[in-house]
């Protein structure tokens, strides 16, 4: 049934104005909450509780539960419990997410209520929704969940407890625990959605690989060079990439230990790298096949960095640009391609010259596409090996480049090489 039906139907029997039941039932759709949960709530909201439901839910096991599934039983392990604050119809409310375990398999929650959940529990989630997120099955334990605990265990093989390394982090992990270094760490206000918020973003590290991070509530523990375990953190994809959360309900506590952070960047063929929708500090291997348009000598609007095009920012209109270098490079490697973005520094060292050079050799030339086309000479049909930060969105796979280095193995070597690959 649509939202549309859905509201139709409440405003009928609540008799008061369809359209701001719909309103309400959207923003409440919006926060995750199961449509059943949505709807009691605005029962009770607006004085009636009569609205029941069905028979009671079939009893399932973990493997079994689907995302066509409504309301289920389930017998399962908290593994992992954590809060968070979110906020629907202009109030915070505080949920508790996780990840629930039976001998079947594991399965993500999100409790709408306080059930007094913690990680080693053996509990009994009686009529719990069940949600599609990312297209895996997801339970949702709200006011119509009857849930009990249970004295006797339930032996599964998983870890209980939300220890893990970074490289094993994925976007949508919550209340997950990591001992990190902080590589990088600044403050800095946003607008936020009480007004300007400060917070602090950065880099953090261990010996599997490095993510960015943000921390909601700005921590003095949390400095450039810290040792330090970061206990409910979760998971969200930003510009592509996953990055961790500190939120108010996070704990951050110093490590006496320090944590040694790998040196070493994945290394991905293209395509796997661009399959797994965007990986935090890669290395590629490839040839340059092309140097896209909008590279070499471009202008930057000085209010939001933006590229200009013809003197007119996307944003603020007709702007003086100032002048900057970039490269946006073609990356093939037999299994796919990616845009290679490299910033002003990285486009002087393939340049081999300075913004001052590129503006004089532009004048010379009265056409500033002689920057890019000498680019295209020095670098196009090439080697490189590029470690940087991959994303992938609608308008395709880019790399932000951190290096840039050409592989020097004789051509000789490389077509030997290659025939290998092709005949093994």
């Amino acid at each position: 049934m649509e939202l549309e039906n859905h509201a139709e139907d409440l405003a009928s029997d609540l008799g008061i104005d369809k359209e701001e039941v719909k309103a309400d039932l959207q923003n409440l759709v919006e926060y995750s909450v199961p449509i059943d949960e949505a709807k009691q709530s605005l029962r009770r909201k607006y004085g009636d509780d009569s609205g029941g439901g069905g028979g009671a839910p079939s009893s399932k096991s973990i493997d079994e539960i689907t995302t066509d599934d409504g309301n289920v039983t389930v017998t399962a392990v908290v593994l992992t419990a954590g809060e968070r604050s979110i906020r629907y119809q202009d109030d915070d409310h505080v949920i508790v997410e996780g990840r629930l375990a039976d001998e079947t398999g594991v399965i993500d929650y999100t409790a709408w209520e306080d059930f007094g959940l913690s990680a080693g529990d053996t509990v009994t989630a009686g009529n719990a929704g069940v949600r599609e997120w990312d297209g895996e099955p997801e339970l949702n334990l709200g006011e119509s969940t009857s849930l009990s605990f249970l004295e006797e265990s339930l032996e599964v093989p998983y870890e209980i407890g939300g220890d893990a390394q970074i490289a094993d982090l994925q976007t949508g992990d919550r209340a997950v625990t990591v001992d990190v270094q902080i590589l990088e760490s600044e403050r800095r206000t946003i607008d936020g959605r009480d007004g300007e918020t400060e917070i602090q973003s950065g880099v953090l590290g261990d010996e599997s690989g490095r993510l960015p991070f943000t921390c909601w509530a700005p921590d003095p523990t949390i400095e450039p060079g810290a040792s330090v375990r970061i206990e409910n953190a979760y998971v969200r994809e930003f510009r592509g990439v996953p990055e961790v959360n500190v939120s108010e309900f996070s704990t951050v506590s110093s490590l006496e230990t320090e944590v040694e952070v790998g040196t070493d960047a994945t290394i991905m063929e293209i395509g796997e790298a661009v399959a797994s929708g965007g990986v935090y500090d890669v290395e590629l291997v490839g040839n340059v096949i092309a140097v896209r348009d909008g590279s070499g000598l471009i202008q930057r609007c000085p209010e939001c960095n933006r590229v200009v095009q013809k003197g007119q920012c996307r944003t603020h209109g007709s702007v003086d640009g100032e002048d900057d270098l970039r490269v946006k490079a073609i990356l093939d490697d037999g299994t796919g391609t990616v845009t290679v973005v490299l910033d002003d520094e990285l486009t002087e060292q393939v340049y081999d010259g300075t913004l001052e050079d590129a503006l004089e050799q532009a004048r010379e030339a009265m056409d500033q596409e002689v920057v890019a086309d000498t680019i295209r000479e020095k670098i196009v049909g090439r080697e490189y090996s590029i470690r940087g930060h991959l994303s992938v969105d609608d308008y395709g796979a880019n790399l932000d480049a951190e290096t840039f280095e050409e592989n020097d193995l004789d051509p000789t070597v490389r077509a030997t090489r290659f025939l290998e690959e092709v005949r093994a």
